[in-house]
């Protein structure tokens, strides 16, 4: 993350520094066009404007292409990665609604999910959109990282995990009763 702050803040300083250097010989050739304008015809005041007009195109290619790089193609990626982690939703996966709510995926559907949330086990309807973030999905990748494990056999395993932990946690509910 300080990696990505710091390339934005190099970024914006070197466009500010380039738009301040440009701005600056833009003011002293105005000088010298009006110095010279008078002893100059017609034809190299066109070509002065023309080139002053070519001039003006480079920076502002320059600061689109940092914009790009620095905010258009990360959100891209983030947003491509969060439609692709709702589409990929399991059953038993912990997921956070964008309004907070914390709960286990009981079903998932076309474009509903059904979450059971609390110790009194509510189950509420959502739909995919609003789900921000998959818990177990990201413990997964993390535990793949860890183990350099590929990333189908680690979901496999610790789908299993969580099937197995609330299997044994209704055996536990049940014999307690």
């Amino acid at each position: 993350m300080n990696i990505k702050k710091l390339i934005s803040i190099v970024s914006a300083a070197a466009s500010t520094a380039a738009m301040a250097g440009y701005t600056a010989m833009t003011a002293f050739a105005d000088e010298a066009a009006a110095a010279d304008a008078a002893s100059s015809s017609q034809d190299t005041a066109q070509m002065g404007a023309g080139a002053s007009l070519g001039g003006m195109l480079i920076p502002l290619a320059i600061m689109f292409a940092l914009l790009y790089f620095v905010a258009i193609r990360p959100q891209k990626k983030r947003d491509r990665e969060l439609k692709e982690m709702q589409e990929n939703l399991q059953v038993g996966d912990e997921v956070v609604t964008g309004g907070g709510i914390v709960g286990i995926v009981v079903s998932v559907g076309e474009d509903t999910v059904v979450i059971e949330t609390g110790g009194a086990k509510h189950k509420l309807r959502i739909k995919n959109w609003a789900i921000t973030e998959n818990v177990t999905a990201a413990e997964r990748i993390k535990e793949a990282k860890a183990s350099g494990k590929s990333s189908s056999s680690a979901k496999l395993e610790s789908a299993a995990i969580v099937d197995d932990d609330k299997k044994s946690k209704k055996k536990k509910d049940d014999e307690e009763e």
